[in-house]
């Protein structure tokens, strides 16, 4: 089992970490590699979920991304079903994936997922005015409830990044706005075969990431944004053989990519 959990850590952000040509070689710590969705054992491709134990958590037995029943529950599954890889315009919801996938950083995603609620009273609704208004005191006082992870760091940079946030909005109207640049406005569709070739960064995000740092964010490197790209449909990731996959791209008019991605067009 030890070894199983092992491969499927490698092999997924929320999936995996293969080499597209796109991607910019570089180090991978222990770190960014624990920060990648999800972190329990998962079958490696939609047809495991024929197994008893996959069948567990989902309502039917049509055939997902395996790393879907990775966190062990009907909640992770839905998750799957419904939001990710959907498109996000909507700027709460895109400063609320900002700030749990910071969060999530070093943890598994269902432990992220689990706490959600947690996040969303602590964080006024994921309200990016309110958040920045926070001071030290409502920081420490955040850091005694246990319904967000208590991370002194990670809580403050909740805050930092929703005044960031505020400021991009000034200058591009909107954060949807300014984050779907890095995709050219439209998702990018990938046709993955298998967990292994799904990447756990690419150019895009490295791109994204980079200029979030440089205008003041925390906890948004490469591995952390690529996964938000995954969670807010910029990117397409569900393999071909998920029944989410043609849902999601034959709602947008989307450009695909790629070896083991169509081509452009």
């Amino acid at each position: 089992m030890k070894k199983k959990e092992k491969t499927a850590k490698k092999a997924v952000s929320a999936p995996a970490r293969g080499k597209p040509a796109s991607q910019t070689p570089a180090r991978r710590s222990t770190a960014v590699r624990r920060a990648s969705r999800p972190a329990a054992p998962a079958p490696t491709s939609a047809s495991a979920q024929t197994s008893g134990w996959a069948r567990t958590f989902a309502p039917d037995e049509r055939p997902r991304c395996g790393w879907s029943y990775s966190g062990m529950s009907r909640d992770y599954v839905a998750y799957h079903d419904r939001e990710w890889g959907v498109p996000v315009h909507d700027d709460r919801k895109l400063f609320e994936f900002l700030l749990l996938e910071g969060a999530q950083a070093g943890l598994s995603w269902s432990t992220i997922l689990r706490k959600r609620e947690g996040y969303r009273e602590a964080f006024a609704d994921f309200d990016a005015h309110k958040v920045a208004r926070f001071d030290e005191r409502k920081v420490e006082r955040l850091l005694q409830f246990d319904g967000i992870v208590r991370n002194r760091l990670k809580v403050a940079s909740a805050v930092v990044n929703a005044r960031c946030f505020l400021a991009v909005q000034k200058e591009f109207g909107s954060f949807a706005e300014y984050s779907w640049r890095f995709v050219g406005g439209k998702p990018l569709v990938n046709r993955w075969t298998e967990m292994k070739q799904i990447p756990a960064r690419t150019a895009e995000s490295d791109a994204f990431s980079k200029d979030l740092q440089k205008r003041g964010f925390k906890f948004v490197g490469s591995t952390i944004m690529y996964a938000h790209m995954q969670a807010t449909g910029m990117v397409n990731d569900h393999l071909v053989s998920c029944f989410r996959h043609e849902e999601v791209a034959s709602s947008i008019n989307s450009p695909v990519r790629g070896r083991g991605r169509a081509q452009a067009g």
